[in-house]
Protein backbone atom coordinates (compact mmCIF):
# COMPACT_ATOMS: atom_id res chain seq x y z
CA UNK A 1 0.00 0.00 0.00
CA UNK A 2 2.63 2.27 1.07
CA UNK A 3 3.74 2.18 -2.98
CA UNK A 4 0.16 3.18 -4.01
CA UNK A 5 -0.11 6.09 -1.30
CA UNK A 6 3.64 7.76 -2.34
CA UNK A 7 1.95 7.55 -6.03
CA UNK A 8 -1.25 8.66 -4.48
CA UNK A 9 0.55 12.10 -3.05
CA UNK A 10 2.56 12.38 -6.00
CA UNK A 11 -0.19 12.81 -8.30
CA UNK A 12 -2.36 14.86 -5.72
CA UNK A 13 1.13 17.87 -5.47
CA UNK A 14 0.93 18.49 -8.95
CA UNK A 15 -0.89 19.83 -12.09
CA UNK A 16 1.74 19.00 -14.43
CA UNK A 17 0.93 16.39 -17.01
CA UNK A 18 4.36 15.65 -17.49
CA UNK A 19 5.24 15.26 -13.71
CA UNK A 20 2.09 12.89 -13.37
CA UNK A 21 2.81 10.96 -16.29
CA UNK A 22 6.50 10.41 -15.38
CA UNK A 23 4.98 9.63 -11.63
CA UNK A 24 2.53 7.02 -12.84
CA UNK A 25 5.43 5.03 -15.15
CA UNK A 26 7.90 4.92 -12.51
CA UNK A 27 5.16 3.03 -10.27
CA UNK A 28 4.04 0.92 -13.36
CA UNK A 29 7.92 0.07 -14.01
CA UNK A 30 8.14 -1.33 -10.37
CA UNK A 31 4.74 -2.43 -8.83
CA UNK A 32 3.99 -6.13 -8.32
CA UNK A 33 1.69 -7.38 -11.31
CA UNK A 34 -1.77 -7.51 -9.17
CA UNK A 35 -0.96 -3.77 -8.00
CA UNK A 36 -0.26 -2.85 -11.84
CA UNK A 37 -3.37 -4.16 -12.90
CA UNK A 38 -5.62 -2.83 -9.91
CA UNK A 39 -4.37 0.55 -10.55
CA UNK A 40 -5.12 0.16 -14.03
CA UNK A 41 -8.78 -0.98 -13.52
CA UNK A 42 -9.23 1.93 -10.54
CA UNK A 43 -7.80 4.55 -12.87
CA UNK A 44 -10.21 2.87 -15.88
CA UNK A 45 -13.05 3.43 -13.44
CA UNK A 46 -13.52 -0.87 -12.45
CA UNK A 47 -14.03 -0.28 -9.13
CA UNK A 48 -14.48 -2.56 -6.57
CA UNK A 49 -17.95 -2.45 -4.73
CA UNK A 50 -18.34 -0.23 -1.83
CA UNK A 51 -19.01 -2.63 1.19
CA UNK A 52 -20.08 -0.56 4.02
CA UNK A 53 -21.60 2.36 4.11
CA UNK A 54 -20.29 5.93 4.54
CA UNK A 55 -22.70 6.12 7.56
CA UNK A 56 -21.25 3.04 9.41
CA UNK A 57 -17.80 5.06 8.58
CA UNK A 58 -18.58 8.12 9.86
CA UNK A 59 -19.99 6.34 12.98
CA UNK A 60 -17.23 4.18 13.57
CA UNK A 61 -14.53 7.06 13.18
CA UNK A 62 -15.96 9.34 15.49
CA UNK A 63 -16.29 6.30 18.25
CA UNK A 64 -12.41 5.50 17.48
CA UNK A 65 -11.84 9.36 17.45
CA UNK A 66 -13.53 9.85 21.12
CA UNK A 67 -15.50 12.62 19.53
CA UNK A 68 -19.67 12.75 19.10
CA UNK A 69 -21.22 12.70 16.07
CA UNK A 70 -21.94 16.24 15.65
CA UNK A 71 -18.58 17.23 15.62
CA UNK A 72 -17.41 14.64 12.72
CA UNK A 73 -20.13 15.99 11.02
CA UNK A 74 -19.87 19.72 11.50
CA UNK A 75 -15.10 18.96 10.47
CA UNK A 76 -17.00 17.19 7.65
CA UNK A 77 -18.03 20.01 5.04
CA UNK A 78 -14.72 22.08 6.37
CA UNK A 79 -12.15 19.72 5.70
CA UNK A 80 -14.64 19.14 2.23
CA UNK A 81 -13.76 15.28 1.88
CA UNK A 82 -14.81 12.47 3.91
CA UNK A 83 -11.80 10.24 3.64
CA UNK A 84 -9.63 12.78 4.99
CA UNK A 85 -11.43 13.79 7.52
CA UNK A 86 -11.56 10.53 9.06
CA UNK A 87 -7.89 10.23 8.58
CA UNK A 88 -7.01 13.26 10.27
CA UNK A 89 -9.53 12.59 12.98
CA UNK A 90 -8.19 9.31 14.59
CA UNK A 91 -5.88 9.08 16.61
CA UNK A 92 -2.05 8.53 15.82
CA UNK A 93 -1.72 4.56 14.89
CA UNK A 94 -0.22 2.24 17.66
CA UNK A 95 0.62 -0.63 14.83
CA UNK A 96 1.96 -1.16 11.03
CA UNK A 97 0.52 -2.96 8.95
CA UNK A 98 2.41 -3.62 5.76
CA UNK A 99 0.15 -5.29 2.54
CA UNK A 100 0.41 -4.65 -1.21
CA UNK A 101 -2.48 -2.77 -2.97
CA UNK A 102 -3.93 -6.07 -3.83
CA UNK A 103 -4.35 -7.88 -0.69
CA UNK A 104 -6.13 -5.04 0.54
CA UNK A 105 -8.85 -5.09 -1.80
CA UNK A 106 -9.11 -8.74 -1.71
CA UNK A 107 -9.76 -8.38 2.25
CA UNK A 108 -12.08 -5.54 1.37
CA UNK A 109 -14.14 -7.72 -0.88
CA UNK A 110 -14.05 -10.41 1.70
CA UNK A 111 -16.26 -8.15 3.59
CA UNK A 112 -18.97 -8.46 1.89
CA UNK A 113 -20.38 -11.56 3.20
CA UNK A 114 -19.21 -10.85 6.78
CA UNK A 115 -21.22 -9.68 9.95
CA UNK A 116 -21.13 -6.01 10.94
CA UNK A 117 -19.29 -6.70 14.13
CA UNK A 118 -16.34 -8.21 11.71
CA UNK A 119 -16.12 -5.57 9.38
CA UNK A 120 -15.72 -2.83 12.03
CA UNK A 121 -13.20 -4.83 13.75
CA UNK A 122 -11.19 -4.98 10.73
CA UNK A 123 -11.56 -1.64 9.49
CA UNK A 124 -10.65 -0.45 13.39
CA UNK A 125 -7.20 -2.39 12.99
CA UNK A 126 -6.69 -1.01 9.82
CA UNK A 127 -6.97 2.66 10.71
CA UNK A 128 -4.85 1.62 13.75
CA UNK A 129 -2.18 0.08 11.50
CA UNK A 130 -1.74 2.69 8.93
CA UNK A 131 0.14 5.90 9.25
CA UNK A 132 -1.91 8.52 7.59
CA UNK A 133 -1.43 9.10 4.22
CA UNK A 134 -1.82 5.15 3.69
CA UNK A 135 -4.86 5.65 5.64
CA UNK A 136 -6.29 8.12 4.00
CA UNK A 137 -6.01 6.05 0.75
CA UNK A 138 -7.39 3.07 2.63
CA UNK A 139 -10.46 5.38 3.37
CA UNK A 140 -10.22 6.04 -0.47
CA UNK A 141 -10.81 2.11 -1.08
CA UNK A 142 -13.65 2.45 1.64
CA UNK A 143 -15.83 4.72 0.21
CA UNK A 144 -14.67 4.67 -3.90
CA UNK A 145 -14.32 8.54 -3.97
CA UNK A 146 -11.02 8.03 -6.50
CA UNK A 147 -10.46 11.41 -7.68
CA UNK A 148 -6.60 11.15 -8.75
CA UNK A 149 -6.70 13.95 -11.44
CA UNK A 150 -5.41 11.68 -13.98
CA UNK A 151 -7.39 10.55 -17.12
CA UNK A 152 -7.66 6.62 -18.88
CA UNK A 153 -5.47 8.68 -21.61
CA UNK A 154 -2.52 9.52 -19.34
CA UNK A 155 -2.89 6.81 -17.53
CA UNK A 156 -2.27 4.78 -20.67
CA UNK A 157 0.38 7.21 -21.86
CA UNK A 158 2.49 6.29 -18.53
CA UNK A 159 1.47 2.48 -19.29
CA UNK A 160 3.16 2.71 -22.83
CA UNK A 161 6.15 4.83 -21.48
CA UNK A 162 7.00 1.95 -18.83
CA UNK A 163 6.13 -1.11 -20.95
CA UNK A 164 7.28 0.46 -24.47
CA UNK A 165 4.44 -1.01 -25.65
CA UNK A 166 2.00 1.65 -28.58
CA UNK A 167 0.26 3.58 -26.79
CA UNK A 168 -2.85 3.88 -29.56
CA UNK A 169 -2.59 -0.71 -28.92
CA UNK A 170 -2.88 -0.64 -24.93
CA UNK A 171 -5.91 1.94 -25.74
CA UNK A 172 -7.36 -0.89 -27.43
CA UNK A 173 -6.41 -3.73 -24.81
CA UNK A 174 -7.77 -2.13 -22.19
CA UNK A 175 -11.19 -1.67 -23.32
CA UNK A 176 -13.82 -4.11 -22.99
CA UNK A 177 -15.00 -6.17 -20.34
CA UNK A 178 -12.44 -7.29 -18.35
CA UNK A 179 -11.39 -7.01 -14.37
CA UNK A 180 -8.85 -7.86 -12.51
CA UNK A 181 -10.92 -10.78 -11.46
CA UNK A 182 -11.36 -11.93 -15.17
CA UNK A 183 -7.23 -11.52 -16.19
CA UNK A 184 -3.60 -10.73 -15.47
CA UNK A 185 -1.67 -7.91 -16.22
CA UNK A 186 0.66 -10.19 -18.29
CA UNK A 187 -2.50 -11.92 -20.25
CA UNK A 188 -3.63 -7.82 -20.30
CA UNK A 189 -0.74 -6.14 -21.22
CA UNK A 190 2.19 -7.86 -21.93
CA UNK A 191 1.18 -10.69 -24.08
CA UNK A 192 -2.61 -10.19 -25.05
CA UNK A 193 -4.73 -13.05 -27.37
CA UNK A 194 -5.97 -11.54 -30.45
CA UNK A 195 -8.82 -14.10 -29.73
CA UNK A 196 -9.20 -13.50 -26.03
CA UNK A 197 -11.98 -11.27 -26.32
CA UNK A 198 -14.03 -11.04 -29.27
CA UNK A 199 -15.96 -8.25 -27.84
CA UNK A 200 -14.08 -5.72 -27.67
CA UNK A 201 -14.26 -2.43 -28.93
CA UNK A 202 -12.47 0.15 -30.58
CA UNK A 203 -11.69 3.66 -28.85
CA UNK A 204 -14.16 6.14 -30.04
CA UNK A 205 -13.42 8.97 -31.61
CA UNK A 206 -14.00 12.40 -29.90
CA UNK A 207 -14.57 15.72 -31.23
CA UNK A 208 -14.29 19.16 -29.75
CA UNK A 209 -17.06 22.34 -29.65
CA UNK A 210 -16.53 24.17 -32.44
CA UNK A 211 -14.27 27.51 -30.99
CA UNK A 212 -14.46 30.18 -33.81
CA UNK A 213 -16.29 30.90 -37.41
CA UNK A 214 -16.30 27.50 -38.86
CA UNK A 215 -15.59 29.12 -42.16
CA UNK A 216 -11.89 28.98 -40.61
CA UNK A 217 -11.71 25.04 -41.46
CA UNK A 218 -11.09 25.32 -45.25
CA UNK A 219 -13.65 25.00 -47.80
CA UNK A 220 -16.71 23.21 -46.73
CA UNK A 221 -15.89 20.65 -49.53
CA UNK A 222 -13.50 18.89 -47.42
CA UNK A 223 -15.60 17.81 -44.89
CA UNK A 224 -18.69 15.29 -44.20
CA UNK A 225 -21.60 17.24 -42.16
CA UNK A 226 -24.06 14.96 -40.19
CA UNK A 227 -26.48 15.21 -37.60
CA UNK A 228 -25.54 15.43 -34.21
CA UNK A 229 -28.30 13.20 -32.53
CA UNK A 230 -29.18 12.73 -28.98
CA UNK A 231 -28.89 9.09 -28.20
CA UNK A 232 -26.64 6.62 -27.35
CA UNK A 233 -23.34 6.69 -29.09
CA UNK A 234 -21.94 2.55 -29.71
CA UNK A 235 -20.64 0.32 -31.49
CA UNK A 236 -22.20 -2.64 -32.96
CA UNK A 237 -19.44 -5.43 -33.28
CA UNK A 238 -19.65 -8.59 -35.05
CA UNK A 239 -17.43 -11.54 -34.41
CA UNK A 240 -17.83 -15.33 -33.76
CA UNK A 241 -20.96 -15.74 -34.92
CA UNK A 242 -22.09 -12.96 -32.15
CA UNK A 243 -22.78 -9.61 -31.30
CA UNK A 244 -22.09 -6.91 -28.76
CA UNK A 245 -23.26 -3.22 -28.08
CA UNK A 246 -20.96 -1.17 -26.29
CA UNK A 247 -21.59 2.39 -25.20
CA UNK A 248 -19.18 5.37 -25.05
CA UNK A 249 -18.69 4.73 -21.67
CA UNK A 250 -17.63 1.28 -22.23
CA UNK A 251 -20.73 -0.29 -20.89
CA UNK A 252 -22.19 -3.72 -22.89
CA UNK A 253 -25.63 -2.89 -23.74
CA UNK A 254 -26.40 -5.70 -26.14
CA UNK A 255 -29.85 -6.87 -23.53
CA UNK A 256 -30.85 -3.86 -23.32
CA UNK A 257 -31.26 -3.55 -27.20
CA UNK A 258 -32.58 -6.82 -28.74
CA UNK A 259 -33.45 -5.62 -32.25
CA UNK A 260 -29.65 -5.63 -33.14
CA UNK A 261 -29.60 -9.24 -32.83
CA UNK A 262 -30.71 -9.41 -36.35
CA UNK A 263 -27.45 -7.76 -37.94
CA UNK A 264 -26.24 -11.25 -37.70
CA UNK A 265 -28.24 -12.80 -39.89
CA UNK A 266 -27.57 -9.74 -42.36
CA UNK A 267 -24.13 -8.46 -42.03
CA UNK A 268 -20.72 -10.39 -42.24
CA UNK A 269 -18.47 -11.62 -39.39
CA UNK A 270 -15.70 -8.97 -38.58
CA UNK A 271 -17.62 -6.14 -38.95
CA UNK A 272 -17.75 -3.27 -35.98
CA UNK A 273 -19.49 -0.12 -37.08
CA UNK A 274 -19.75 2.84 -34.88
CA UNK A 275 -22.84 4.59 -34.68
CA UNK A 276 -26.07 6.13 -32.53
CA UNK A 277 -28.68 4.38 -30.84
CA UNK A 278 -32.30 6.18 -31.11
CA UNK A 279 -35.70 5.60 -30.25
CA UNK A 280 -37.82 5.92 -33.60
CA UNK A 281 -40.58 6.61 -35.35
CA UNK A 282 -41.01 4.23 -37.46
CA UNK A 283 -44.26 5.88 -38.83
CA UNK A 284 -42.54 9.51 -39.33
CA UNK A 285 -38.76 8.00 -40.13
CA UNK A 286 -37.16 9.81 -38.09
CA UNK A 287 -35.86 9.99 -33.85
CA UNK A 288 -37.86 10.15 -31.05
CA UNK A 289 -36.81 12.24 -28.36
CA UNK A 290 -34.17 11.03 -25.49
CA UNK A 291 -36.79 10.49 -23.15
CA UNK A 292 -38.43 7.66 -25.02
CA UNK A 293 -34.68 5.71 -25.39
CA UNK A 294 -33.98 6.52 -22.06
CA UNK A 295 -36.06 4.38 -19.85
CA UNK A 296 -34.11 1.53 -21.34
CA UNK A 297 -31.38 2.33 -20.75
CA UNK A 298 -31.34 1.03 -16.88
CA UNK A 299 -32.62 -2.10 -17.94
CA UNK A 300 -31.30 -5.42 -18.57
CA UNK A 301 -34.55 -6.90 -19.66
CA UNK A 302 -36.99 -4.94 -21.68
CA UNK A 303 -40.65 -5.95 -21.59
CA UNK A 304 -42.27 -5.82 -24.87
CA UNK A 305 -44.41 -2.88 -24.04
CA UNK A 306 -41.60 -0.49 -24.09
CA UNK A 307 -39.84 -2.60 -27.28
CA UNK A 308 -43.23 -1.34 -29.20
CA UNK A 309 -42.83 1.74 -27.04
CA UNK A 310 -39.38 2.78 -27.94
CA UNK A 311 -38.35 0.83 -30.84
CA UNK A 312 -34.42 1.01 -31.37
CA UNK A 313 -32.59 1.86 -34.47
CA UNK A 314 -28.90 2.70 -35.11
CA UNK A 315 -27.92 5.31 -36.99
CA UNK A 316 -24.86 4.27 -38.34
CA UNK A 317 -21.68 6.68 -38.73
CA UNK A 318 -18.69 5.04 -39.45
CA UNK A 319 -17.35 1.67 -39.98
CA UNK A 320 -14.11 0.65 -38.46
CA UNK A 321 -13.77 -3.19 -39.42
CA UNK A 322 -14.91 -4.85 -42.18
CA UNK A 323 -13.96 -8.47 -43.16
CA UNK A 324 -12.28 -8.37 -39.97
CA UNK A 325 -9.85 -6.05 -40.91
CA UNK A 326 -8.95 -2.51 -38.80
CA UNK A 327 -9.75 -0.38 -41.29
CA UNK A 328 -9.46 3.28 -38.94
CA UNK A 329 -6.08 4.18 -40.83
CA UNK A 330 -8.37 4.46 -44.48
CA UNK A 331 -9.50 7.99 -44.91
CA UNK A 332 -12.99 8.50 -43.73
CA UNK A 333 -14.06 8.94 -47.36
CA UNK A 334 -13.36 5.44 -47.91
CA UNK A 335 -14.67 4.12 -44.70
CA UNK A 336 -17.95 5.54 -45.31
CA UNK A 337 -18.29 4.09 -49.32
CA UNK A 338 -17.64 0.69 -47.60
CA UNK A 339 -20.25 1.28 -45.19
CA UNK A 340 -22.87 2.49 -47.52
CA UNK A 341 -22.00 -0.40 -49.96
CA UNK A 342 -22.44 -2.77 -46.69
CA UNK A 343 -25.64 -1.14 -45.88
CA UNK A 344 -27.66 -0.86 -48.83
CA UNK A 345 -28.85 -4.16 -49.91
CA UNK A 346 -30.94 -4.57 -46.07
CA UNK A 347 -34.24 -5.33 -45.99
CA UNK A 348 -36.12 -2.04 -44.59
CA UNK A 349 -37.12 -3.82 -41.37
CA UNK A 350 -32.77 -4.33 -40.27
CA UNK A 351 -32.81 -1.43 -37.92
CA UNK A 352 -30.21 0.35 -38.91
CA UNK A 353 -29.84 3.59 -41.07
CA UNK A 354 -26.82 5.26 -43.04
CA UNK A 355 -26.10 8.58 -41.43
CA UNK A 356 -27.34 10.97 -43.97
CA UNK A 357 -24.77 13.92 -44.90
CA UNK A 358 -26.34 17.18 -44.54
CA UNK A 359 -25.17 18.67 -48.36
CA UNK A 360 -24.52 22.37 -48.57
CA UNK A 361 -22.69 24.66 -50.84
CA UNK A 362 -20.89 26.93 -48.51
CA UNK A 363 -20.89 27.61 -44.74
CA UNK A 364 -23.86 29.74 -44.37
CA UNK A 365 -25.62 27.02 -46.20
CA UNK A 366 -24.36 24.78 -43.48
CA UNK A 367 -25.31 27.34 -40.89
CA UNK A 368 -28.72 27.47 -41.94
CA UNK A 369 -29.70 23.41 -42.12
CA UNK A 370 -27.80 23.63 -38.48
CA UNK A 371 -30.49 26.51 -37.35
CA UNK A 372 -32.90 24.13 -38.19
CA UNK A 373 -31.37 21.08 -36.03
CA UNK A 374 -33.97 21.12 -33.26
CA UNK A 375 -36.98 20.85 -35.27
CA UNK A 376 -36.49 17.68 -36.25
CA UNK A 377 -34.86 16.54 -33.04
CA UNK A 378 -31.38 16.87 -33.69
CA UNK A 379 -28.28 19.07 -31.35
CA UNK A 380 -26.99 20.60 -34.32
CA UNK A 381 -24.02 19.30 -36.78
CA UNK A 382 -20.97 16.98 -36.36
CA UNK A 383 -17.97 18.06 -39.11
CA UNK A 384 -15.38 15.22 -39.77
CA UNK A 385 -12.48 15.71 -42.55
CA UNK A 386 -13.22 13.64 -45.05
CA UNK A 387 -9.69 12.48 -45.49
CA UNK A 388 -8.86 11.96 -41.92
CA UNK A 389 -8.61 8.24 -40.55
CA UNK A 390 -10.63 7.44 -37.32
CA UNK A 391 -7.94 8.33 -34.14
CA UNK A 392 -8.86 7.43 -30.59
CA UNK A 393 -10.38 10.13 -28.22
CA UNK A 394 -10.78 13.70 -28.52
CA UNK A 395 -8.02 15.70 -30.91
CA UNK A 396 -8.71 18.85 -32.80
CA UNK A 397 -9.14 19.18 -36.31
CA UNK A 398 -10.65 16.50 -37.61
CA UNK A 399 -13.87 16.11 -35.85
CA UNK A 400 -16.28 19.06 -34.86
CA UNK A 401 -19.72 19.06 -32.82
CA UNK A 402 -21.43 22.19 -33.72
CA UNK A 403 -24.17 22.12 -31.32
CA UNK A 404 -27.35 24.45 -31.42
CA UNK A 405 -27.35 27.22 -28.75
CA UNK A 406 -28.84 26.11 -26.01
CA UNK A 407 -32.47 26.65 -24.78
CA UNK A 408 -32.26 29.68 -21.56
CA UNK A 409 -35.08 30.40 -19.30
CA UNK A 410 -34.78 32.81 -16.30
CA UNK A 411 -35.43 31.78 -13.24
CA UNK A 412 -35.64 32.13 -9.01
CA UNK A 413 -32.94 30.27 -6.85
CA UNK A 414 -35.36 28.80 -3.90
CA UNK A 415 -32.96 26.08 -2.53
CA UNK A 416 -29.25 26.28 -2.03
CA UNK A 417 -26.95 23.28 -0.50
CA UNK A 418 -23.02 22.75 -0.12
CA UNK A 419 -21.27 21.15 -2.46
CA UNK A 420 -18.37 18.63 -2.05
CA UNK A 421 -14.51 18.54 -2.22
CA UNK A 422 -13.38 21.99 -3.02
CA UNK A 423 -16.23 23.21 -3.09
CA UNK A 424 -17.83 21.78 0.36
CA UNK A 425 -17.34 25.45 1.70
CA UNK A 426 -19.63 26.93 -0.27
CA UNK A 427 -23.08 26.54 -1.62
CA UNK A 428 -22.89 25.22 -5.39
CA UNK A 429 -25.57 23.35 -5.50
CA UNK A 430 -29.02 25.18 -6.17
CA UNK A 431 -32.65 24.36 -7.11
CA UNK A 432 -34.97 27.35 -9.27
CA UNK A 433 -38.29 28.07 -9.54
CA UNK A 434 -40.25 30.02 -12.48
CA UNK A 435 -43.52 32.12 -11.13
CA UNK A 436 -46.92 30.67 -11.30
CA UNK A 437 -49.07 33.66 -10.18
CA UNK A 438 -47.96 34.61 -7.14
CA UNK A 439 -46.75 30.97 -6.77
CA UNK A 440 -42.72 29.67 -7.20
CA UNK A 441 -42.84 26.03 -8.85
CA UNK A 442 -39.53 24.31 -8.63
CA UNK A 443 -38.17 22.61 -11.77
CA UNK A 444 -34.58 21.87 -11.92
CA UNK A 445 -31.39 21.95 -10.26
CA UNK A 446 -27.70 23.54 -11.46
CA UNK A 447 -24.41 23.22 -10.17
CA UNK A 448 -22.23 24.37 -12.15
CA UNK A 449 -21.43 27.55 -14.57
CA UNK A 450 -20.55 30.65 -12.06
CA UNK A 451 -17.31 31.41 -11.43
CA UNK A 452 -15.49 31.25 -8.01
CA UNK A 453 -15.90 34.48 -7.26
CA UNK A 454 -19.80 34.52 -7.82
CA UNK A 455 -20.19 31.37 -5.77
CA UNK A 456 -18.40 32.65 -2.77
CA UNK A 457 -20.48 35.59 -3.11
CA UNK A 458 -23.88 34.00 -3.58
CA UNK A 459 -22.42 31.42 -0.52
CA UNK A 460 -22.12 34.79 1.73
CA UNK A 461 -25.92 35.83 0.76
CA UNK A 462 -27.06 32.28 1.39
CA UNK A 463 -25.60 32.27 4.92
CA UNK A 464 -27.34 35.64 5.64
CA UNK A 465 -30.56 35.23 4.03
CA UNK A 466 -31.60 31.63 4.67
CA UNK A 467 -35.01 31.54 5.83
CA UNK A 468 -35.02 26.95 6.60
CA UNK A 469 -33.20 24.35 6.66
CA UNK A 470 -33.87 20.55 5.96
CA UNK A 471 -30.95 19.08 6.90
CA UNK A 472 -28.40 20.51 4.36
CA UNK A 473 -30.75 21.99 2.28
CA UNK A 474 -31.10 25.78 3.33
CA UNK A 475 -34.23 27.74 2.01
CA UNK A 476 -33.48 30.95 0.59
CA UNK A 477 -35.85 34.21 0.22
CA UNK A 478 -36.94 34.37 -3.65
CA UNK A 479 -34.67 37.16 -4.65
CA UNK A 480 -32.21 36.07 -7.04
CA UNK A 481 -32.82 35.31 -10.60
CA UNK A 482 -30.82 33.31 -13.23
CA UNK A 483 -30.24 32.22 -16.45
CA UNK A 484 -30.59 28.16 -16.53
CA UNK A 485 -28.73 26.97 -19.93
CA UNK A 486 -30.09 23.49 -21.27
CA UNK A 487 -30.18 20.97 -24.05
CA UNK A 488 -33.69 19.45 -23.56
CA UNK A 489 -36.98 19.44 -22.25
CA UNK A 490 -39.09 16.80 -22.04
CA UNK A 491 -42.23 15.69 -19.89
CA UNK A 492 -41.95 14.35 -16.50
CA UNK A 493 -44.56 13.28 -13.73
CA UNK A 494 -41.90 13.27 -11.47
CA UNK A 495 -41.42 17.03 -11.05
CA UNK A 496 -44.22 19.11 -9.60
CA UNK A 497 -43.35 21.48 -12.81
CA UNK A 498 -44.47 18.27 -15.17
CA UNK A 499 -41.02 18.84 -17.08
CA UNK A 500 -37.47 18.05 -16.75
CA UNK A 501 -34.18 19.74 -18.51
CA UNK A 502 -31.18 18.10 -19.87
CA UNK A 503 -28.11 19.04 -18.94
CA UNK A 504 -29.36 22.26 -16.61
CA UNK A 505 -26.75 24.51 -15.91
CA UNK A 506 -26.46 28.82 -14.93
CA UNK A 507 -25.49 30.54 -17.36
CA UNK A 508 -25.22 33.47 -15.71
CA UNK A 509 -26.55 35.34 -12.74
CA UNK A 510 -29.01 38.19 -13.43
CA UNK A 511 -28.66 40.81 -11.22
CA UNK A 512 -30.24 43.44 -13.91
CA UNK A 513 -33.57 41.34 -13.52
CA UNK A 514 -35.86 41.67 -10.51
CA UNK A 515 -37.75 38.00 -9.66
CA UNK A 516 -41.52 39.55 -11.13
CA UNK A 517 -39.96 39.26 -14.48
CA UNK A 518 -38.38 35.97 -14.07
CA UNK A 519 -40.37 33.38 -16.75
CA UNK A 520 -42.96 31.47 -16.13
CA UNK A 521 -44.54 28.09 -15.91
CA UNK A 522 -46.67 28.66 -19.21
CA UNK A 523 -43.28 30.01 -21.19
CA UNK A 524 -41.66 25.91 -19.50
CA UNK A 525 -44.89 24.27 -20.77
CA UNK A 526 -44.51 26.29 -24.11
CA UNK A 527 -41.29 25.13 -24.65
CA UNK A 528 -42.26 21.73 -23.83
CA UNK A 529 -44.60 22.34 -26.36
CA UNK A 530 -42.38 23.15 -28.98
CA UNK A 531 -39.31 21.41 -28.07
CA UNK A 532 -40.55 18.65 -26.23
Amino acid sequence: MKDFAALFTALDQTTRTGVKTAALADYFRSAPDADRLWTIALLSGRRPRRTITTTKLREWAAERAGIPLWLFEACYPVVGDLSETIALVLPEPTTRIDKPLNQWIAELRALDAADEATRKAFILAAWDGLPPVERFVFNKLLTGGWRMGVSQKLMTRALAQATGIDEAELTHRLMGDWSPDTTSFHALVEAPDPGADLSRPYPFALAYQVEDDPATLGPVTGWLAERKWDGIRGQLILRGGEHWLWSRGEELMTDRFPELAQFRDFLPEGTVIDGEVLAWDHTADRPLGFSRLQPRIGRKTVPKKLLAEAPAMLVAYDLLEHGGEDIRPQPLSDRRARLAALLADLPPRVPVRLSPAVEAPDWPGLAAARAASREIGAEGLMLKRIDAPYLAGRRKGDWWKWKLDPLTIDAVMIYAQAGSGRRATLYTDFTFAVRDGEALVPFTKAYSGLTDAEFREITAWVRKNTTDRFGPVRAVKPEHVFEIAFEGIQASPRHKSGVALRFPRMARWRRDKPVAEANTLDDLKAMLAQYG
